[in-house]
C-alpha cells in the first residue's frame, strides 16, 4: 500500500472538506461553461473523459451541459467532495488519490483545472505521467500560470499553492504532444468572472 504524501493527507482531510464548502452554485458552474466551450472548441468526437481532481462536480456539471453525449468519469480524494460528485448522478467519480487512478483505459480528454497549482514540485512528474498515459488524444490543463516556477502563500498554509508553466512542461516531457490552444479566464469578465486561471489544450500527434 502506497504511503500518502503530505499534500495528499492535507487534501483528504479537513481542509479539503472546508473546500468543498466554499466552492458551490450555479454561477461557477456558468463561468466553468463558459471557459470549457472556448478551450474545446478545437476537439472533436469526445465520446469520454477523464478529470483528475473533481472536487464536488463543478467541472462535471459544465462538461455534462456541453456534452451530454459523452461518458464522464471522475477522481476524487476526498471523501465528502466525492460523495456529492457522484450524488449528481452525471459522472463515475472514482474516490482516491489521482496517482493510483488504474491505468486501465485511456480516455479522449484528460484534463486538470486548479488541482497540479496544489501539487508539491516532486509529485508532478507522476501527475503528468497520468495525464498523458490516460489519455487516447488530449488533454487540457486549465491551472495559475508563472514562466518560472514560483510559490504562493494558500490560506495561510505554505508548500500548497504554487504557479508554472505546467503546459510547456508536459511538451518538453513527451515529443508527441503538440498545443492545440490556449487561453485565459479572468476575474473580471463581465458576464462570466472566474478565476485568473490560463488553459492549454493539447494533443497526441500519434
Amino acid at each position: 500500500m502506497r504511503e500518502l504524501s503530505e499534500q495528499e493527507h492535507f487534501w483528504r482531510g479537513e481542509f479539503g472538506d472546508q473546500y468543498v464548502g466554499r466552492n458551490q452554485g450555479q454561477a461557477l458552474v456558468a463561468a466553468n461553461l463558459a471557459l470549457f466551450a472556448k478551450a474545446l472548441a478545437r476537439t472533436t468526437r469526445l465520446e469520454n473523459l477523464l478529470e483528475l481532481g473533481t472536487n464536488t462536480g463543478n467541472n462535471l456539471q459544465a462538461l455534462h451541459q456541453l456534452l451530454p453525449g459523452c461518458q464522464l468519469q471522475g477522481v476524487e480524494i476526498n471523501a465528502k467532495a466525492c460523495e456529492q460528485a457522484n450524488a449528481l448522478g452525471i459522472a463515475q467519480v472514482w474516490h482516491g488519490s489521482l496517482f493510483d487512478y488504474p491505468r486501465e483505459r485511456r480516455f479522449d480528454l484528460t484534463l486538470s483545472k486548479g488541482v497540479l497549482i496544489h501539487l508539491a514540485p516532486e509529485l508532478l512528474s507522476a501527475a503528468y505521467e497520468q495525464l498523458y498515459q490516460l489519455s487516447g488524444r488530449y488533454i487540457l490543463l486549465a491551472e495559475y500560470y508563472n514562466p518560472v516556477p514560483v510559490e504562493v502563500s494558500y490560506r495561510g498554509n505554505s508548500g500548497k499553492l504554487f504557479k508554472r508553466d505546467f503546459a510547456g512542461e508536459m511538451l518538453d516531457r513527451y515529443d508527441d504532444l503538440q498545443l492545440l490552444d490556449y487561453g485565459f479566464g479572468y476575474h473580471r469578465d463581465r458576464q462570466f468572472p472566474i478565476d485568473d486561471v490560463n488553459w492549454f489544450l493539447l494533443e497526441k500527434r500519434s
